[in-house]
């Protein structure tokens, strides 16, 4: 999806060319609903049926399937996979205030969290609903403050209850344009100006690498790209689709035939044209644009393989950058073959390879190595789906003689 359709998109919104002081509501808005901890949910009013009443995301799809389908697909409902659980099982003995900041995000309903804070002290968590941490982020911790629902305006833009809020399943919603707004996803993926920093920079930076944008300039939200026609999809960096859109990848040979004894030249280029952050934009993507030349049976010539990475790649230990190759919105990058051409029939193939996960890959490697506690088994499973989360997001073979 490109800017000019983006930011059509978003000039539909009231978001847009809202006054400050709509600015300053949404604001005081995600301040107060995202105040952390989350407060219990208490109990229900008297009238609320069992469905209603419930926190759980299948009983939201009674009524709400098209959501819920797409939620269930999506990366806030495996916000607590095997690889956060698995940590969070240990924590929870050896560090429990560690395992509740972890949490906050994965699973931030105080009825998911196994323990609470008292004082200096943790203790059983009375409401804690064992068959809910496991969710992730539902549907409730976005929408529900004390049973009470709230949303985005309608399509048109109203945000009055269609009848009396008494006669409405749950008493309706309460909707402001918080929900259209980036400051609405700012709690979980920015972190404040205390959080964990390396060579000067956040761990977790998007909202500011949005903020310093040109997509922010025109309007352009997070929820235009990740979550397209109102949809609970939030697809990002795991999506070959989603990826592709954000970038722009062209491969070029510097003549249309060389001869043998000739030295070739090719070029890769990688733009990052329509991601309103930065690309990748936290630590655990390895993004690796590669060129080497095959000859006519597709085995690769040794010793052609030229290869760039783009990435933030960081120490097991979250206490050094080792490097930051990663690509502001418009910066491009580009990798450069240049060989002599041996014989007829070679043929130059570039290559785009995304690995999602690859920090964690090591991590649980290294993880499991050391000993993973209760949460081993946990671990060794995420360990697993990190290692099968590649794809190729780009191949083109460009023929050189």
């Amino acid at each position: 999806m490109r800017l000019t359709r983006l930011a059509a998109l978003a000039l539909s919104l009231s978001l847009v060319a809202a006054a400050p002081g709509e600015r300053t509501a949404v604001e005081e808005f995600v301040q107060r609903h995202w105040k952390t901890p989350l407060a219990e949910q208490g109990p229900a009013p008297a009238r609320f049926s069992p469905l209603e009443a419930s926190l759980h995301p299948e009983q939201c799809g009674a009524c709400h399937p098209a959501q819920y389908a797409d939620w269930r697909t999506s990366w806030h409902a495996a916000a607590m996979g095997p690889g956060v659980l698995g940590q969070v099982r240990e924590m929870l003995a050896s560090s429990p205030a560690q395992a509740l900041s972890c949490l906050g995000c994965h699973a931030p309903l105080a009825e998911q969290a196994p323990v609470v804070r008292a004082a200096e002290e943790f203790r059983i968590n009375p409401v804690f609903e064992a068959d809910l941490l496991g969710k992730g982020l539902t549907c409730a911790g976005c929408h529900v403050r004390a049973h009470q629902r709230f949303g985005p305006p309608r399509r048109d833009g109203t945000l009055e209850s269609p009848g009396p809020r008494e006669r409405l399943p749950h008493g309706g919603a309460t909707r402001t344009a918080a929900f259209l707004a980036a400051e609405f996803c700012r709690g979980c993926h920015q972190f404040d100006s205390r959080g964990l920093a390396l060579n000067g920079k956040l761990l977790e930076n998007t909202y500011e690498e949005w903020k310093a944008s040109r997509f922010a300039r025109a309007g352009v939200q997070c929820q235009d790209c990740h979550m397209p026609d109102r949809r609970h999809l939030w697809r990002g960096i795991h999506d070959p689709d989603m990826v592709r859109a954000g970038l722009t990848i062209t491969a070029e040979a510097g003549a249309a035939r060389y001869r043998v004894g000739d030295t070739a030249i090719v070029t890769l280029r990688i733009a990052s044209t329509a991601v309103g952050h930065a690309f990748p934009t936290y630590v655990t993507p390895r993004v690796v644009a590669a060129i080497e030349v095959v000859d006519a049976a597709g085995r690769a010539v040794e010793g052609s393989r030229v290869e760039t990475v783009i990435g933030r790649e960081v120490s097991l230990d979250l206490s050094r950058e080792l490097s930051d190759t990663r690509l502001s919105p418009g910066q491009s990058a580009s990798l450069v073959y240049r060989g002599r051409v041996e014989r007829p029939g070679l043929r130059a193939r570039a290559s785009v390879t995304v690995y999602p996960d690859a920090f964690y890959t090591r991590f649980f490697e290294a993880l499991l190595a050391q000993g993973a506690g209760q949460g081993a088994p946990e671990i060794r499973q995420a360990l697993e789906q990190t290692r099968r989360s590649s794809f190729r997001l780009f191949d083109t073979e460009l023929p050189l003689s």
